[in-house]
């Protein structure tokens, strides 16, 4: 399976994370994600991969995010879920995942850790 990254080109993170992998020899699996959001079986998997539970993957200082009040603890997992899955603006980025693995790239330095 090849290294995958969960990417937006408009952000500067993603974009650091992507050149990074590039320098280091990495040919990754780019998924533009805002174009090509992920299925509730692909966040699930990128979930428990991260170890992360729903809420801690959002953008909380996405408009979306404070507009559908996701803020709010009794919405479930499956509630969470879907608000990504309508809002894929709300997942964090960039998302590395390679051989069972997965990081963010915050700081993009990160990702090394896992290629």
């Amino acid at each position: 399976m090849s290294v995958q990254i969960y990417h937006n080109p408009r952000c500067s993170k993603s974009r650091q994370t992507l050149q990074l992998l590039q320098e280091n020899g990495v040919e990754a699996d780019v998924v533009e994600y805002l174009k090509d959001p992920p299925d509730r079986a692909t966040l699930e998997h990128i979930l428990a991969l991260l170890g992360m539970q729903p809420r801690d993957l959002m953008r909380k200082k996405e408009q979306e995010y404070k507009a559908l009040h996701l803020d709010d603890p009794t919405l479930s997992r499956d509630q969470l879920i879907d608000a990504m899955i309508a809002h894929p603006r709300l997942i964090e980025r960039p998302i590395v995942i390679n051989q069972g693995k997965a990081t963010i790239g915050r700081p993009p330095e990160r990702v090394l850790e896992i290629v």
